[in-house]
């Protein structure tokens, strides 16, 4: 089936801190029928204080991904980041606002699972969230893993994944290197009738994945259903 350009919505939510600027995109059929809903994805931008937002391509590209799996993508500004209201908080409000986009994914999509992901900082947030969030799929990319480290972040203490859970890694990464992530994920005992996480290395791939963004969509797309 082919596929138009998704519909775009750009949407103001209530969030724990203020409102929280949202762009959902809606997979349509070349003759803008909607498709029915597989899932709906969240994808969780890097780091706020460093130039995260929604509008980064490995976000964008990751939501890409789900959406030509048929799945609405719903991407976010955290707090204080664009036109979202309050301002940083170290991770743990920033997954406060995560939660409050997955409620309203539910609301919308009722049927529908929920694929989860996120970038960097956004991969910390996705990953400390998932026990409560109950994703079908987790998807972390470059996975700010020294930051679930961090006594402020909290994430050290947050649950196994429950779910199939990728993670997709440049070797050549320079803010988040490679070796630390895969030690870390080697380290993560499977949940009961849940395999480890899947790892995917982008050979001589950096942390923004320059020249290699096809190679993480198809990434992403393999492990998606």
């Amino acid at each position: 089936m082919v596929l138009k350009p998704p519909h775009a919505e750009r949407l103001s939510l209530a969030g724990p801190a203020g409102t929280l600027q949202t762009l959902v995109e809606t997979p349509v059929t070349d003759h803008g029928e909607p498709l029915t809903v597989p899932a709906f994805a969240v994808v969780c931008h890097p780091h706020s204080l460093f130039g995260g937002t929604l509008d980064n391509k490995v976000v964008y590209t990751v939501a890409r991904a789900c959406e030509q799996r048929g799945a609405p993508a719903v991407r976010f500004n955290f707090r204080g980041v664009g036109a979202s209201g309050g301002s940083y908080d170290e991770g743990r409000g920033e997954s406060d606002d995560a939660l409050a986009i997955i409620a309203f994914g539910r609301r919308r999509w009722p049927q529908a699972p929920l694929w989860l992901a996120g970038f960097s900082f956004g991969g910390a947030v996705a990953l400390r969230i998932a026990a409560l969030a109950r994703p079908e799929r987790l998807v972390l990319v470059a996975p700010g893993i020294t930051r679930l480290e961090r006594a402020d972040f909290d994430g050290a203490r947050a649950a196994q994944p429950t779910c199939l859970w990728l993670i997709v890694q440049g070797d050549a990464d320079d803010v988040v290197p490679a070796p630390a992530v895969l030690a870390w994920a080697a380290a993560r005992e499977p949940a009961a009738g849940v395999p480890a996480p899947e790892v995917r290395v982008l050979p001589q791939a950096g942390h923004f994945f320059h020249g290699r963004i096809n190679e993480l969509r198809e990434a992403v797309l393999a492990f998606l259903p």
